[in-house]
């Protein structure tokens, strides 16, 4: 039995025997007692013989080319330990090590000083404009770091234009007929009416609001938290005081669903064994519960925080308020969320809503599982 060692893993059940006409080593797939499955003729670090090696496997994926001095891999690998990828946000770290690991099953055997423009772009090609552009950010930031850090001579990836995505409002956000049918559709008693009311109260993304929980909240009532995308602050009144355009009300749905769940835990949105989600499956998980209740056009949890945004412009709130509360970090990100207020309702004026009266003096802390 010879086995291959490629990155960290091994590939079980490699076995050689003879030679291909062409003189490469004939490898075979053959676990104990089974009959052996040929592979292709070629050396087991190529991509190509790794994907039929899962094939016959039964592997989801194919294993990770071996990482020799000057590859790809080697480079990739060497990127992952560096401040440069350890600097960025965890929710931007998960989204490049995945675009990291195909790149390096497709092209790690390959050298960094042997990369060149037309390399990348040829591993774009077919893809969309926006899985395009984000990959293309990938490459930048590791053909930088490489020619920083002295693996390349040069910016493979520099002269690699973006692609013009057509124009596009993003996430749609939800109207007050979605609000109602969701509500309709999801109890209170509910884990996705608790997700829903905690999404749509503080606006906050998906990747903020699965670690978000009662200890976040302070003496004075307030949520207080740093964003995972830019690590800026935002303070969400909890308990403290809210302002009118803020429609307090809508506090008070949350409220509900806080005190209609049963169990404690660190956080509020956790899964059936009182685990934590993570930021992907609770998005799916969310946009499930959205569809289930009726509501159409892909509308997500992000469509949510367009919709909070739109209801404290409508109802008065100026640029900075609305900033401080969602942590824009820009006026123009201000003015991009809030573009779908009813500017009817703006321009017409809105009679504030009523402080709800029904807000505890406690901070709720119980959760279901």
């Amino acid at each position: 039995m010879r086995r291959a060692v490629h990155g960290k893993g091994i590939l079980k059940h490699l076995n050689a025997s003879g030679r291909w006409p062409s003189g490469n080593v004939r490898y075979y797939y053959r676990p104990k007692g089974q009959k052996g499955v040929p592979l292709p003729d070629m050396p087991p670090s190529h991509p190509d013989f790794l994907a039929a090696y899962a094939k016959a496997a039964g592997l989801s994926e194919p294993p990770l080319p071996s990482a020799r001095t000057g590859s790809i891999a080697a480079g990739i690998a060497a990127y992952l330990k560096s401040d440069a990828f350890l600097s960025l946000s965890a929710g931007t770290r998960t989204r490049r090590r995945i675009m990291l690991d195909d790149i390096r099953r497709r092209y790690g055997t390959g050298l960094t000083r042997d990369l060149r423009p037309h390399h990348i772009r040829a591993d774009l090609e077919g893809r969309p404009p926006h899985p395009a552009n984000n990959r293309l950010k990938c490459w930048r930031g590791l053909c930088r770091w490489w020619q920083d850090a002295g693996l390349a001579e040069d910016d493979a990836a520099g002269p690699v234009r973006t692609r013009r995505a057509p124009p596009t409002d993003g996430h749609l956000p939800w109207t007050r007929d979605d609000l109602a049918k969701f509500r309709d559709r999801w109890p209170e008693t509910t884990p996705q009416r608790l997700a829903f009311e905690l999404l749509f109260w503080t606006g906050a993304r998906m990747s903020d609001a699965v670690r978000l929980g009662p200890g976040m909240v302070d003496a004075d009532g307030w949520l207080s938290y740093r964003q995972s995308k830019t690590g800026g602050r935002v303070d969400v009144p909890f308990t403290a005081s809210a302002p009118a355009w803020a429609e307090p009300s809508d506090r008070t749905h949350l409220f509900s669903a806080l005190k209609a769940q049963t169990d404690r835990h660190a956080v509020w949105m956790v899964t059936t064994h009182g685990r934590p989600r993570s930021i992907k499956a609770a998005s799916q998980w969310f946009a499930e519960a959205a569809r289930a209740a009726g509501i159409d056009g892909g509308r997500s949890a992000h469509g949510l925080r367009k919709t909070r945004a739109q209801i404290m412009a409508e109802r008065g709130a100026t640029p900075d308020q609305r900033a401080a509360w969602l942590g824009h970090e820009s006026l123009s990100e201000v003015q991009h969320y809030s573009r779908r207020a009813d500017r009817r309702r703006m321009l017409a004026g809105t009679e504030p809503e009523p402080k709800s009266s029904n807000s505890p003096n406690q901070v709720p802390t119980i959760v279901r599982k």
